[in-house]
């Protein structure tokens, strides 16, 4: 496992980060443990949940399973449903509990919600790291510009600093390529990136106009065949590239990432120890930049789009983020 800086902050963090979201709801604590157990082996120490996650549960799988193992691992955790100053300190208290922790390295602002109070989230967030709960914020889905205006408003206090910025990234999901990694990379802000598999249409599971298998994460999702059917002959086109190079096309899918600037850590969320197993292999193959350039190639004319696989160009020109 490569390593790598976590934005400015003098943190380093490997390279892949495990995400922990299908803990308690696509696979059960003993899988999750051979999961974490087998990412740990392999040199992972940067591990990502959410207080949403399965309503809480999935922290406490995770608590219990890094329970005597805390020590060398870089914990994030993030605040769903609301940026509201109590609700901040709130949520960072309930999930200490149910991970059985003392404080975590990297506590997140979920969503942007409409008619933020910003001057108080970034003093809520500055109190969780003067208490000693968390050691950095950051946040998740944020535009460029309010990353800029909340560090604008951390800066003139004296305050602690959104040092990252967790969004949806893949070959075939691009909106973030605007303003958001070109920031990540001018400013030193660390980015993670969620769905590299594109919600596994990348995986190689599903073959364009054919019946989604049942029992998969696509089966019953609209958006999934809605997906296969408009992109067909590019998965096909992408799956054929990983075979001629050597690769399966999940990962393919996260060596992309991997490789792409501004990129500090794909996360990477399996329900099985043999997809994290898979994925690991991923890490170990950098992708020349002509082999980059050719998946950019086949995915380069997919223009961003407000559509709920990428919010960005929405979030972008939004003046409801802000309290009036």
């Amino acid at each position: 496992m490569k390593y790598v800086q976590f934005g400015n902050t003098g943190q380093r963090v490997s390279r892949m980060c495990l995400g922990s979201m299908m803990f308690g709801h696509r696979c059960d604590e003993t899988e999750a443990a051979r999961i974490v157990s087998a990412s740990l082996d392999r040199g992972v120490d940067n591990i990502d949940t959410a207080a949403g996650y399965s309503q809480g549960v999935t922290e406490e799988i995770l608590g219990r399973i890094i329970k005597g193992k805390r020590d060398g691992l870089f914990i994030g955790t993030k605040v769903t449903r609301s940026t509201d100053a109590e609700w901040i300190l709130k949520s960072l208290d309930e999930s200490l509990r149910r991970m059985q922790l003392d404080h975590v390295d990297l506590y997140m602002i979920h969503w942007p919600r409409p008619h933020m109070n910003v001057e108080a989230m970034m003093q809520a967030l500055d109190q969780t790291v003067s208490a000693g709960k968390t050691r950095l914020v950051g946040c998740s889905n944020f535009p460029a510009w309010l990353i800029g205006h909340c560090n604008a408003i951390a800066e003139r206090n004296g305050w602690a600093k959104l040092v990252c910025n967790q969004v949806n990234y893949s070959a075939g999901v691009r909106g973030v390529e605007v303003e958001i990694l070109p920031q990540a990379r001018a400013e030193g802000i660390a980015i993670t990136t969620y769905q590299p598999l594109m919600g596994g249409i990348l995986a190689g599971r599903y073959v364009p106009g054919e019946p989604i298998p049942h029992g998969t994460r696509a089966s019953g999702e609209q958006r999934m065949v809605d997906r296969l059917a408009t992109m067909g002959d590019r998965i096909n086109r992408f799956n054929a590239l990983a075979r001629e190079l050597g690769l399966l096309p999940g990962q393919l899918a996260i060596a992309w990432v991997n490789h792409s600037p501004g990129v500090t850590s794909p996360i990477v969320g399996c329900s099985t120890v043999a997809q994290v197993r898979e994925s690991l292999a991923a890490f170990d193959r950098d992708l020349t930049d002509e082999e980059y350039s050719a998946v950019n190639a086949i995915f380069d004319d997919q223009p961003p789009s407000p559509t709920e696989w990428n919010d960005f160009p929405r979030l972008r020109a939004s003046f409801e983020l802000l309290a009036p």
